[in-house]
């Protein structure tokens, strides 16, 4: 898969694995060029520099979505286009689920290097990203949690075939509240029988396979040792889904309804252990929440461009807007913020790959950078005037896109829930 990526430019530092290998051990990330340089006594120095080939990713995915993503963005976005075409190349280059090991067929790098990527191609179109990055939308539960068959059966065809997935949590009325999903998993001699409704769900129509997490043990009084996560093949019988139309952003990426009604699976799809769901789901988010923060700072970015762009070349009263102070102001902010929210989300994907989550700090990224782009998104289209409201410019679907930043993926104030916990603790 590595090797795909070298099309762009990209290569492999063995002998920095062995000497990074000698230090610690990780048990999603192979390749270990990355953020923080080793001391002559072996631990990590304070480095904020990007390695050689960190920086070659970044390059590699930028030249890819402006290769791809530019001319078709706005008709995908308008007729809520599904990106097949591009998912396909995606995946022949290493583009996707970078924190998948090479054993399982994944590219073999880290969390940090999939913020990068997901970095650079939100700054060129937030919707063909989200599709981009949502193939594998629940891996990490696989890795994590997930028995060796399990990871042998359901990761390697992500990058040999044609595998998509999707984590159908959320349902009609239960959101913030996982913990009162109602799906429900019956043991049935040596099945589960599965039935509920799941709103909102990535994937939930496109998906070839979906971790399902249901109500098992609703006798247990422990609110979180109630549920379980279940592999549901979607082409199983009792498996329908209608594809949501009309979001306000992010329109080619798949969303859909989910009906389970008797769905039969084997005992052996249950991910990790029964009753554990609720805190395996929490181990997930303190993982994705990383590199969905980096979907914030790419948007931001990709607004900020395009407020600089129009900025230098829009003139009024006899000179570019950009040489208003009023202007000037904006531009200021906007790139601060961003540096600022950049710096947070590295450091949280950087410290997965050590071995070293950090819910704390992965929620305040998460809902700092997400915050930002709502933020310079505005500022964006305020800078772009009149032009910017119109649906042939790009910011127009920029900024329709920032908002579910702050919604999915942990809302803005249950991020806000987390951070204060572990900064004051629990009351009773």
């Amino acid at each position: 898969m590595k090797e795909d990526i070298l099309v762009y430019g990209l290569k492999k530092a063995d002998s920095l694995r062995q000497q990074y290998q000698a230090n610690f051990i990780n048990p999603y990330k192979t390749l270990e060029n990355c953020l923080g340089g080793i001391s002559e006594l072996g631990g990590f120095a304070m480095d904020f520099e990007l390695g050689k080939e960190q920086k070659d990713i970044k390059q590699a995915a930028r030249d890819f979505a402006i290769g791809e993503f530019t001319d078709v963005a706005r008709e995908y976005d308008l007729n809520e286009t599904l990106p097949r075409e591009i998912m396909s190349k995606a995946r022949k280059l290493g583009f996707i689920g970078l924190f998948i090991p090479e054993e399982y067929g994944g590219p073999g790098f880290g969390f940090l290097e999939q913020a990068l990527v997901l970095e650079e191609f939100w700054r060129v179109d937030p919707g063909i990203s989200q599709q981009l990055c949502s193939i594998t939308f629940g891996a990490e539960e696989l890795l994590l949690f997930g028995t060796e068959p399990q990871k042998k059966k359901y990761l390697p065809p992500f990058f040999e075939g044609e595998a998509i997935m999707g984590f159908a949590i959320t349902e009609p009325d239960a959101g913030s509240d996982t913990a009162s999903a109602a799906t429900k998993a019956i043991k049935d001699g040596n099945e589960y029988v599965i039935n509920g409704t799941k709103a909102m769900i990535g994937n939930g129509s496109a998906g070839t396979f979906m971790l399902v997490y249901c109500l098992t043990n609703p006798e247990e009084k422990s609110k979180t040792g109630r549920h379980s996560i279940v592999i549901v093949e979607t082409d199983r019988k009792g498996y329908e889904a209608n594809r949501m139309e009309g979001k306000m952003g992010l329109r080619c990426s798949d969303t859909a309804m989910v009906y389970l009604t008797d769905v039969r699976v084997p005992l052996e799809n249950l991910l990790g252990k029964e009753g554990n769901g609720f805190i395996q789901l929490m181990h997930f988010f303190d993982r994705s929440r990383a590199y969905v923060s980096a979907h914030g700072v790419g948007l931001a970015q990709g607004a900020l461009d395009m407020a600089v762009k129009h900025a230098k070349t829009r003139t009024q009263f006899g000179q570019p807007i950009g040489a208003f102070q009023a202007t000037q102001f904006k531009i200021a902010d906007m790139a601060t913020k961003i540096e600022t929210a950049r710096t947070i989300a590295y450091k949280a994907a950087w410290l997965l790959d050590r071995g070293r989550p950090d819910p704390k700090l992965t929620a305040m990224a998460k809902m700092y950078a997400c915050h930002v782009a709502v933020e310079v998104v505005d500022e964006a289209l305020q800078i772009h005037g009149g032009y910017g409201y119109f649906n042939d410019q790009d910011i127009e679907r920029f900024y329709r896109a920032a908002k579910v930043l702050e919604i999915y993926e942990g809302t803005k104030e249950v991020e806000k829930i987390v951070i204060a916990r572990e900064v004051l603790g629990k009351f009773r």
